[in-house]
């Protein structure tokens, strides 16, 4: 099967580097597809953990390199329309969570999206990431069951399959993989190190199938008046 088209795709995650691990792939198929795409970050990273390996930012210098990096792997995504929302790094689990699901909710108005990607609600391991997934679960509970775009949901926490069973939906990104790569490569400062160990593991002559520049996964996010309904799994 092919990723189906779409009227409107919109992404909402919390950091710079969230869409290049969970979404790169997918948006640039879309990308190929004509198909019009949205990313809304809600902060820089400004608090992100790594300065580079080695080194080459500094707590003052890294809010303004991690912009420099998202719109570089927005470029390698193309994905033409980047929202920075300007919350702040490790601030969004103490945000309003009204205030919150107003701004997902004004997105939603504005692009009228057919699907979101975002995080799977308590299987997203940050707090920025749940606050997340909270308020875009939200935000369209909120509308029409007849109107809602489709949510999927990006889940990785270590009981996952245990508790939610196999992703829902799989897309096959091999052949916009080395997309992917450069979208994970343009956030130098928190990726360099994985880079770096990834290409060791190629080297050494391992190709893993399902790795992450072959295949996304991502789980619909139910409301509670569609509990219950059957969910197909799909493989794009």
């Amino acid at each position: 099967m092919t990723l189906p088209s779409e009227r409107h795709v919109l992404i909402i995650f919390p950091h710079p580097d969230d869409e290049a691990f969970s979404v790169a792939g997918i948006a640039r198929l879309y990308h190929q597809m004509g198909v019009p795409v949205t990313y809304a970050c809600l902060t820089l990273g400004e608090m992100g953990r790594n300065l580079g390996n080695p080194p080459f930012a500094t707590r003052e210098s890294l809010p303004e390199i991690r912009r420099k990096e998202l719109i570089a792997a927005c470029e390698a995504m193309a994905i033409p329309d980047l929202r920075m929302m300007g919350l702040r790094d490790k601030t969004i689990e103490f945000e309003d969570d009204e205030k919150m699901v107003q701004l997902v909710t004004a997105l939603i108005e504005e692009l009228n999206p057919s699907v979101i990607y975002s995080f799977y609600p308590h299987y997203a391991v940050h707090p920025d990431h749940e606050a997340t997934a909270r308020a875009v679960k939200e935000a369209v509970r909120r509308i029409d069951k007849e109107k809602r775009p489709r949510l999927l949901g990006c889940a990785f926490a270590n009981n996952t399959l245990a508790e939610l069973g196999e992703p829902h939906v799989v897309v096959d990104i091999k052949s916009v993989g080395h997309h992917k790569l450069r979208a994970l490569q343009a956030h130098a400062s928190q990726t360099g190190w994985m880079m770096a160990e990834t290409a060791k593991r190629v080297d050494d002559g391992e190709t893993p199938a399902d790795s992450w520049l072959s295949i996304e996964k991502f789980y619909v996010v139910q409301q509670d008046d569609e509990l219950g309904e059957p969910i197909q799994r799909v493989h794009y």
